[in-house]
């Protein structure tokens, strides 16, 4: 898929397939009929039932689970707002590329396949304190990757990202998505002080006044203020939906890149849910907005996909309660 414009993109975001509703009943009458009170199982419940809706099969498999991490670099770090120098993007994917990274741990015990894209890094976004991250050419390219990234017939995916100051382009998405101001969404990221946070909030208001005429337009926030990981996010998200895929998104970076979707169609984001709640500041601000529940809240802010590797492992486990489980008939139990 190449969108060649950003009306072309957003037509496609504006017509998104509705999930099964019969597979997802049919999952919770089978549910019903479990050895165990009903609903018991709490959250592991719809769990399923939302695989089910999404995959479009009465009995959901998670034969095919993908990781995707996407990388990018972001001209905004000229602002320090980040604690690291940006090159290290480009050491950390040659990282994941050895196997020596948090996420290849994380993705092999969660029997996922793990795939790195990285996008052009050795040439960062502009600063958008100074001019839009991304002309339209280059961010409907970066949009188009993440599209074709995402491989029809999986069965469950999940996005995480590496980038060197992407969490101030989140946090600009999301004041610019949400209203607020950078002292409201900036975190420490990978841990700026206090001088430094002030200069992540300072350059998020920074941008936001400069490209205050597009801010009525989700798509033109994401290339005005975002960065390629997560435009790339937002269109394998996209594609997962038009593909019949479940999501899970990972922590603040990967849930900023995905909520123009929901701005854009109410239910956009129906077919994701939210791996964990991390330790970056505006992320539960962000899930709340989004009214996304998260699976998981462990303190983690790493990034890289790491919530959701650890969120397939509970998505596992509710399918094989429910593919597994005898239902009261077969276990010769005796029901209310």
């Amino acid at each position: 898929m190449a969108f060649k414009t950003l009306d072309e993109l957003r037509s496609a975001c504006t017509d998104l397939p509705a999930g099964s509703d019969s597979a997802a009943e049919a999952v919770a009458q089978r549910q019903d009929t479990l050895t165990k009170p009903q609903g018991s199982l709490g959250r592991l419940e719809t769990i399923a039932a939302w695989l089910a809706r999404w995959q479009g099969r009465d009995m959901p498999k998670l034969d095919k689970v993908n990781i995707i991490v996407f990388a990018g670099n972001h001209g905004v770090t000229a602002q320090g707002v980040s604690a690291f120098p940006s090159e290290v993007t480009v050491q950390m994917v040659a990282n994941f590329a050895h196997g020596g990274a948090a996420i290849n741990q994380l993705a092999r015990a969660a029997g996922a396949e793990l795939d790195v894209i990285a996008l052009d890094l050795d040439r960062p976004t502009a600063d958008f304190t100074q001019e839009a991250a991304m002309d339209e050419a280059d961010f409907l390219a970066a949009v188009s990757t993440g599209y074709d990234a995402v491989k029809p017939g999986t069965d469950l995916i999940g996005f995480g990202e590496m980038g060197i100051g992407n969490t101030t382009p989140a946090a600009a998405i999301a004041a610019a998505l949400f209203g607020g101001s950078g002292r409201d969404w900036a975190g420490r990221g990978t841990g700026v002080d206090d001088a430094g946070l002030s200069r992540k909030a300072a350059a998020i208001d920074a941008g936001l006044q400069r490209h205050a005429e597009k801010l009525s337009d989700p798509l033109a926030i994401a290339a005005s203020l975002g960065g390629r990981e997560l435009a790339a996010i937002l269109g394998a998200v996209l594609a997962a939906r038009k593909h019949g895929i479940p999501v899970l998104l990972d922590g603040f970076v990967c849930t900023a890149a995905a909520a123009p979707l929901a701005r854009l169609y109410r239910g956009g984001l129906d077919h994701t849910l939210a791996a964990h709640v991390s330790a970056e500041a505006g992320h539960r601000r962000l899930l709340d907005e989004l009214s996304l529940a998260p699976l998981l809240d462990l303190g983690m802010r790493l990034g890289e996909g790491s919530g959701a590797c650890l969120a397939i492992n509970i998505v596992r486990s509710a399918l094989e309660c429910h593919s597994r489980m005898a239902s009261f008939a077969e276990a010769g139990v005796s029901d209310k």
